[in-house]
């Protein structure tokens, strides 16, 4: 795969006339790029560049892969509907109804409106992932585009915005093209993103590759030369290349290791191909007798291949010095398929749908399971996340067949991946012939066997806690929702009542049939008893349904609002209403009960905000100072000087408050920057106005002090909950100075 070449139409053109056989075909990629350029015509990129220049190297990066003329095509129309006027059903028409779909599956939800960024996002994920399950071109064509907008990310002016694109990279595309196979791809994508995610640790370890990058060179050239000579000797024809460990391997390693880069000792590896199996475990064992085999380290993926159709010998030996060397050894067909996976096997080229193991793609229906059982585009997409695009262990069963699952999963896991029923009835298993609890961790290569019984009574509320994987706790929770589905559904409809209520409205006139209606929809549930068992359950926020049920009456009310101030200084019944609720206001959104024309402040001791409690101090001279309850510099206050106050519902929603945080983490490299990822990725705006940190070097623990601004406690206890995530991470406290 080229690195950061730029390609001509016309270069594209030799490409594709190197592997596909008619002049049709090359006319319908030039017919493309055409259609193309006419359409992004007066467009430009970020870098000044003519827009055409994208969608070129998207489509010689697809021609690289050697794809068939549909993909081409489309890797050059893909951005056409999305910043055109041109639809899918006239670019169907046009080329295909292959490359409509193709490029209707890569093109953004753009028609629609989202509560937040951060549910736009997952929705066009969504809509992605079910579009690749349907046609596997679609991810081929979009991890294309993402890699060539990666290549050129230094063009975007915003820090943060690169951050956030980089780190979806790192979650999402460079897993897929893992799981594809398409290493190639993968590799460049995590280097590029690291260089935005943790530019620090990027350069340095850049700079500390690029040090001893001739001592390096030169051992890997004397390994080269007594390999090919212990070749030679087995008469063996073969090639043998050195190769630098990829940037993000190494960062990851000293992460999940807690290693110094000079404690990494596998920094260097040599690949050996041949032209047989055969030749690879001749190879093997001529390595193991003449160097001597690190323990631990050898794996056989020609004997039992990756998911991803990976096939190849690792070992690491004690080399010349005895410095450690990491050996890959792989036939010529292996090697296409590490390096372009399911690309090395298209067909689509040959004019056949086929040509790929499907056994080895049956996570694709994996994919669809999950959105049949997912209640929105988040949940989805995490499950997408943890259960197949994570690192993974395989297993086996006592008749030798192979599974894979996400590591970290447990017996109990194993068994809702053979069956929901062999779930529930599971009472215990055997793992390596031994009795094991089912909360077992999963290890590689361990031949398990579910004990089960038709007597149980099923699963326990604990097993939960026993789970790694979407699968197996979203048929535990349905299990449980099943059982208590009447109670679940009159416990969530007397939530969604009293919300209502509570922000002022009457249940009967927000809970009509079309409003359910687009809510079940919305929101992918088959009935309202779905939709409230749901929320009973717990299965769904409350506050997102209540949300999506008043969008619209809030919405015209908002609309008659500004009619009414355009219209004069008489106001509507309902203004007045509210109006003799509402004595003051506030511009932090509060409202003084029985007080006019005072002025108010937020207290900066304890910053209050919505959904805290808060109280009224009337100041000499400066007004009404507002804190929350708890604040200890209002104890002892004369009750006099004390005033009832309460937050104004309506304002609030408008206004950004400061709210401090105190961290205590054990401090790593990039710990800081990894905070900062956590906040700026939220899909509220949530702004950074302060941070600070200071370390104590005698058990290097961290503090660290920021400054965020949010609307609510609500989203406040959101933010906080993610950074606790941040690995390292002891406590987040709120801080009242």
């Amino acid at each position: 795969m080229s690195r950061r070449k730029d390609y001509s139409p016309e270069q594209v053109l030799e490409k594709c006339r190197k592997y596909m056989k008619t002049d049709k075909e090359i006319n319908f990629i030039k017919k493309a790029h055409e259609y193309a350029e006419k359409a992004h015509e007066g467009q430009f990129r970020k870098s000044g560049e003519a827009y055409i220049t994208h969608p070129t190297q998207v489509a010689a990066i697809l021609a690289e892969l050697e794809l068939d003329p549909s993909t081409v095509a489309s890797g050059y129309l893909h951005d056409v509907v999305e910043d055109t006027d041109i639809t899918v059903e006239e670019l169907a028409e046009e080329f295909s109804p292959v490359v409509g779909q193709i490029v209707n599956g890569v093109t953004k939800l753009g028609q629609y409106k989202f509560d937040s960024k951060r549910e736009e996002q997952a929705e066009n994920h969504r809509k992605m992932l079910l579009a690749m399950a349907e046609d596997m071109r679609v991810i081929l064509v979009k991890l294309a585009d993402r890699l060539h907008n990666m290549r050129t990310l230094e063009y975007h002016s915003n820090p943060m915005k690169q951050r956030s694109i980089a780190q979806e990279t790192l979650d999402i595309y460079a897993p897929l093209a893992d799981r594809l196979g398409i290493s190639a791809i993968k590799w460049e994508l995590e280097d590029l993103s690291l260089r935005y995610t943790d530019p620090q640790q990027y350069y340095r370890i850049v700079q500390l590759m690029q040090a001893k990058r001739e001592e390096r060179e030169a051992y890997i050239s004397q390994i080269i030369e007594e390999i090919s000579a212990t070749l030679d000797e087995l008469n063996i024809e073969g090639t043998i290349t050195g190769r630098p460990k990829h940037i993000y391997s190494i960062f990851r390693k000293m992460k999940t290791q807690r290693k110094q880069f000079e404690e990494i000792y596998d920094l260097l590896a040599v690949r050996v191909i041949t032209e047989s199996v055969k030749d690879c475990y001749a190879v093997l064992g001529a390595i193991h007798t003449k160097w001597k085999p690190i323990p631990g380290r050898f794996k056989d993926y020609i004997a039992m291949p990756k998911e991803n159709m990976y096939q190849s010998l690792h070992t690491t030996a004690l080399g010349p010095k005895a410095t450690p060397i990491e050996v890959q050894i792989r036939t010529q067909e292996m090697h296409e398929i590490a390096e372009y996976g399911v690309a090395a096997h298209w067909a689509y080229k040959e004019g056949i749908a086929g040509g790929v193991d499907q056994q080895r793609l049956n996570w694709f229906q994996d994919i669809l399971d999950y959105q049949s059982e997912s209640s929105n585009a988040e949940d989805f997409v995490d499950s997408v996340k943890h259960d197949l695009l994570n690192d993974k262990v395989y297993v086996f069963t006592p008749d030798n067949d192979v599974y894979e699952l996400p590591k970290g999963a447990s017996t109990l896991d194993f068994a809702y991946h053979i069956h929901t029923e062999v779930g529930h009835q599971s009472t215990g298993a055997r793992v390596n012939g031994r009795i094991v609890p089912l909360n077992y961790k999963l290890k590689n290569g361990d031949i398990i066997e579910i004990v089960t019984s038709k007597s149980s009574y099923g699963p326990s509320r604990d097993w939960l806690k026993h789970v790694a994987t979407s699968k197996a706790r979203n048929r535990i929770r349905h299990f449980f929702k099943t059982q208590n589905k009447e109670e679940n559904i009159q416990n969530g409809l007397h939530q969604i009542e009293q919300a209502i209520q509570t922000e002022g409205y009457k249940t009967k006139e927000i809970l009509t049939r079309s409003n359910l209606d687009q809510t079940c929809e919305r929101f992918n549930y088959s009935s309202e008893e779905e939709l409230y068992a749901a929320v009973g359950f717990g299965e769904i926020r409350l506050t997102t349904i209540v949300n999506f049920l008043l969008k619209d009456v809030r919405e015209e009310e908002e609309t008659k609002q500004k009619e009414e101030q355009t219209s004069g200084p008489v106001a509507s019944q309902h203004q007045k209403e509210r109006n003799e609720k509402m004595k003051i206001k506030h511009d932090g959104g509060v409202s003084v009960s029985g007080s006019s024309n005072l002025l108010t402040r937020l207290s900066g001791c304890c910053n209050p905000v919505p959904g805290d409690k808060i109280i009224g101090y009337v100041t000499r001279g400066r007004g009404i100072s507002i804190h929350r309850y708890d604040c200890p510099n209002i104890k002892g206050a004369e009750p006099e000087r004390l005033l009832e106050i309460e937050w104004d519902s309506e304002e609030q929603s408008k206004i950004t408050y400061n709210a401090e945080l105190q961290i205590s983490a054990y401090d790593h490299p990039g710990l800081f920057n990894e905070i900062i990822q956590t906040v700026s990725n939220l899909p509220e705006t949530i702004n950074i106005s302060n941070m600070s940190a200071t370390t104590n070097p005698t058990n290097n623990m961290a503090t660290i002090r920021m400054t965020i601004g949010i609307s609510n406690t609500s989203e406040l206890d959101y933010v906080v909950d993610k950074i606790k995530n941040v690995p390292d991470i002891y406590t987040v406290d709120r801080v009242i100075s």
